[in-house]
């Protein structure tokens, strides 16, 4: 049974998406009046790519009427560009007055965003547009929602910084006048390693600015890689069911390792896979974001940032996990990304664990959950699209294999 809330008005920018969708639910779940903002450009991306999702994605149309029936909770929609149609959603934030918006209306996948010059520019306008258009609409309307961002941990990078790193300040110390030594929390140092990292470092600017400004209450989440597909309000009907992405540009590394399994295709590990990754499960995310529209934070000008992953493997780990879970074959291939072959990779997720999270690890049995909504779905998979052909460098060369298998 779920603890008696305070139902807040919260529009969900994004809400047709992979996180924004689950996310929406669950907080119709709790007792919130929920309305969705969303464009649907993550289903005609699938067309552009010719890829799809391996689960079954009903329309918006379905999955309301879906929710309706399983719940007798009603979530509205809202068909609205927020990076295009600023008037649109200009009008929507004045009429229903919320009380926190959640920003999911990014292009998030770095693969897709490195692809061609079209990709990068649709990803920097798209991005970019959609968070700037909301806080500009929000202070020009004199709104005070909390917003709640979802961001990610690639801002920061995946050198090896020897530290653990912080929930997004970093405290210095520089010599002043008088040889005193001057203290300030900055921002941690951004680190993009992709066009779609760079939009989100871009984010964190605008962010820093209107909270300075115009005093807005805004929390910025940098998430781990997610993996897992359901959750417990996406269970309850298979029109509900949320994306399973295994494609070379929208397939996190997880999802995309227990899919090859399943359909017998070697595990594809980039370079040497010891590229260090934080991770979360679906579940986590949307308890994440749930606990964060709770604990809002006050108007000060600081933006609040919490780390929303669970734990670190490396690449190469991951995928031995899952080869003797499947008896899979492993094959290392060329990385397409212009990144350190090898890194570490602490991080702190202090808030979180304060505020009750019980994280669900790797070792808690949903892999096998999720390896069987892959076989489940096998027979929609298309082959083809399972690489990883988008590349960082043009002197890199998509498709060169240097396979070799894992004893």
């Amino acid at each position: 049974m779920h603890k008696k809330i305070t139902p807040k008005k919260i529009i969900v920018i994004g809400g047709d998406g992979f996180c924004g969708w689950p996310t929406a639910l669950h907080l119709s779940n709790l007792g919130h009046r929920v309305t969705i903002v969303d464009n649907l450009s993550r289903r005609w991306i699938d067309t552009q790519l010719g890829a799809n999702s391996l689960t079954p994605i009903a329309t918006v149309e379905d999955r309301l009427t879906a929710w309706t029936e399983a719940t007798g909770k009603v979530i509205h929609f809202e068909c609205i560009d927020a990076a295009r149609e600023f008037d649109r959603l200009a009008a929507l934030l004045a009429s229903i007055r919320p009380d926190t918006v959640i920003h999911f209306g990014e292009q998030r996948a770095a693969p897709y965003s490195m692809k061609t010059v079209t990709e990068k520019r649709y990803t920097v306008d798209n991005n970019i547009s959609a968070t700037h258009n909301l806080l500009a609409a929000v202070t020009a309307l004199g709104l005070d929602p909390h917003i709640v961002h979802l961001g990610t941990m690639g801002v920061y990078g995946y050198d090896d910084a020897g530290l653990e790193i912080p929930e997004g300040y970093l405290s210095v110390y520089v010599p002043g006048d008088d040889k005193r030594i001057v203290q300030r929390d900055i921002l941690y140092p951004t680190n993009p390693g992709s066009v779609y990292h760079l939009t989100k470092s871009m984010d964190q600017l605008l962010f820093q600015f209107y909270a300075k400004n115009d005093l807005l209450r805004i929390t910025d989440l940098h998430q781990g890689i997610v993996w897992g597909t359901q959750t417990d309000e996406t269970r309850l009907d298979e029109r509900l069911i949320n994306r399973f992405d295994y494609d070379g540009d929208y397939g996190t590394v997880l999802n995309r390792f227990l899919m090859q399994a399943v359909v017998g295709h070697p595990l594809t590990v980039h370079g040497s896979g010891g590229q260090t990754r934080a991770f979360i499960h679906i579940q986590d995310t949307v308890k994440c974001i749930a606990l964060a529209v709770a604990n809002p934070p006050r108007p000060e000008g600081r933006v609040a940032i919490l780390n929303q992953m669970t734990e670190c493997h490396t690449v190469r780990d991951l995928a031995m996990l899952i080869a003797k879970l499947s008896d899979a074959r492993v094959a290392f291939v060329s990385n397409p990304r212009n990144e350190a072959a090898e890194n570490d990779l602490r991080v702190s997720n202090r808030t979180f664990l304060d505020l009750g999270l019980n994280p669900i690890t790797l070792e808690a049995g949903l892999l096998e959950e999720t390896r069987d909504i892959a076989a489940k779905y096998a027979h929609r998979c298309i082959p083809e699209m399972i690489p990883c052909v988008s590349t960082w460098t043009d002197r890199q060369q998509p498709g060169v294999v240097d396979m070799g298998d894992v004893a």
